[in-house]
């Protein structure tokens, strides 16, 4: 392996992280701003290489996946972080505007979605709050936020960011986060399924690839194992699995796995992490009609079936009240669902054993598809907490089912929110439904139920991939992982607030669509969730959220608000 080329963007990023990390803000939100035009020019180009990628086409509704977990989110997250920059440079609250309260508990809570005429309409509906960590308050709450920008002496670093190869905005934003949250250089090395994406995102990242703020770097496992362990690198951020974070901090075989469980890393260097996990989401239950079972069975299907199932926070565990008496009716409108829709490309590697895995494993396996398959697996034994199910997170097209008791609703969201934080591997996402007027009857019980539930992201009536979306909610596992026993990862990226001892962040979207809620007892606009893969103008919606994303005119949040009605 010819190594020449990897060291001299080491040496080049360490050359100017100084530099960077005492930059002027103005001249930081320069380069932000030239950063946000260039995605603009290349966010076609972004998109069409993803689809390409992934065996769909352009004029494919499900070609909207791309352009609003591509250069949508991106690009939302540069105006965030601008908001965030401007504040600072001009010595204003960065929390201007953000409704700040605390929880019975003592627990400080941040609204953060919508704050805008146009988060209201674009977003009707629907809601976001940050969690700060107990011990946080009021108080001291913005003391440490942009904690960075009031070191008065900023000392750079060389971060690695190991980039994930599925949604294709992540290694971008990641760089954003090292960046400008934390004052570092980036080094990222793209992962091997999406490298295809590499030479646009240098022509994205041209101007801090010329001022030696960011360099690429391409390559396998060997090209990793020789960055994560050189010298110049002080800092790595991953997004992957588990068993490669092992393998960094602690090296790889028998070896490696002993050097864990006695907790004697090989690699002492700061590593942050996002590494997925077995996400459920809870259906609590109640007086559903038969068009609530069909769109909420489209909400599942849709966490499930986004990106093939290629999701660190695809829903792979949907924990169901047995004694419900819609829970048959609701699980055939998932088959109907799962059975209608069309084969997709299974591009992510490993995919074809993790499939015979499932296959061969526990519980009552249906499959739907003819070339490309997707499993629905019922049956499981909730008892059984050892079963790979609960444990493995599947990284497939496979949706497993697992029924819990409860004489009522209090008592079985008590046990689900118990089995989801004991039984299940990972703390990264878990969503839930509720329709309005149980969570009106049984409010202690639901809000506990949100309160209670040790997972980075939650959604409430929304996939819990909403606050991956939402740039100024923090991204990341629920806090407490240990080097040693690193679950879902440590450290959160995002957070376009800069926000300190961040524990959860709460995405909530409507029940039913807006034609079907005064009955509900909700009062929105909002039209069929855009996430939907049941959604016929998804493109069209994406496609128009970018435009409107880069120069935010009012035409084109029209032009979304038209394709969304139609969906």
């Amino acid at each position: 392996m010819d190594t020449q080329h990897i060291d001299t963007a080491i040496s080049d990023l360490q050359a100017s992280k100084d530099a960077w990390a005492s930059l002027d803000i103005q001249a930081k939100l320069s380069l932000l701003r030239e950063l946000r035009t260039k995605a603009g020019v290349h966010a076609r180009r972004w998109v069409e290489a993803a689809v390409k990628a992934k065996g769909l086409s352009m004029g494919s509704p499900l070609a909207g996946e791309e352009w609003i977990a591509g250069p949508y989110g991106f690009i939302e997250a540069i105006n965030a972080l601008e908001t965030t920059l401007e504040r600072i440079a001009s010595g204003a609250d960065v929390l201007d505007g953000i409704k700040v309260r605390t929880r019975p508990e003592g627990q400080v809570v941040l609204e953060v979605l919508p704050l805008t005429t146009s988060d209201k309409l674009l977003f009707s509906g629907s809601s976001a709050q940050v969690w700060m960590q107990p011990g946080v308050t009021i108080e001291s709450l913005r003391d440490r936020t942009a904690a960075f920008y009031s070191e008065e002496d900023p000392i750079g670093s060389v971060c690695l960011v190991l980039g994930a190869g599925n949604v294709t905005s992540i290694p971008p934003l990641d760089v954003l986060f090292k960046l400008f949250n934390e004052g570092e250089v980036a080094l990222l090395k793209m992962n091997p399924v999406n490298e295809y994406l590499g030479e646009i995102f240098e022509s994205i990242f041209d101007d801090f690839i010329g001022a030696g703020y960011v360099r690429f770097v391409y390559g396998g496992g060997d090209v990793g194992e020789y960055l994560t362990a050189h010298d110049g690198v002080d800092t790595i951020h991953i997004t992957g699995s588990a068993q490669t974070y092992n393998a960094i901090r602690y090296g790889s075989g028998e070896a490696g796995e002993a050097n864990r469980r006695s907790d004697t890393p090989t690699n002492t260097k700061p590593i942050s992490a996002e590494l997925g996990g077995v996400s459920p989401t809870i259906v609590v239950p109640g007086d559903w009609s038969r068009a609530d079972l069909r769109f909420q069975a489209e909400n599942v299907v849709a966490q499930k079936m986004n990106n093939s199932g290629f999701n660190c926070v695809a829903t792979q565990i949907l924990i169901l009240p047995e004694s419900w008496d819609l829970t048959d009716a609701f699980l055939d409108e998932i088959r109907t669902l799962l059975g209608g829709l069309g084969d997709r490309d299974a591009y992510y590697p490993g995919v074809a054993d993790r499939c015979h895995a499932i296959e061969a494993g526990s519980g009552n396996v249906e499959t739907f598809g003819s070339e490309t398959k997707r499993f629905l697996v019922t049956g499981l034994d909730a008892t059984a907490t050892e079963d790979a199910a609960f444990r493995t997170e599947y990284f497939a097209p496979a949706l497993s089912v697992v029924l819990l008791s409860g004489p009522d609703v209090p008592a079985f969201v008590a046990t689900a929110t118990r089995f989801a934080n004991e039984v299940l591997a990972g703390t990264l996402g878990a969503s839930i439904v509720v329709h309005p007027k149980t969570e009106k009857a049984y409010p202690a019980a639901i809000d506990g139920m949100v309160a209670d539930l040790r997972y980075g992201g939650i959604g409430v009536n929304t996939w819990s991939a909403s606050v991956y979306l939402s740039p100024r909610c923090p991204w990341g596992a629920f806090p407490g992982n240990t080097p040693s026993d690193i679950g879902s990862g440590v450290g959160v990226v995002h957070n376009t607030l800069m926000l300190s001892d961040t524990q959860k962040a709460v995405a909530r979207g409507p029940f039913a669509p807006s034609h079907r809620t005064l009955a509900k007892g909700e009062v929105h606009l909002a039209p069929k969730p855009v996430f939907f893969i049941t959604n016929k103008q998804m493109h069209n919606i994406g496609e128009r959220l970018v435009d409107y994303a880069i120069l935010g005119k009012t035409a084109d949040m029209m032009k979304v608000v038209s394709s969304a009605i139609r969906g």
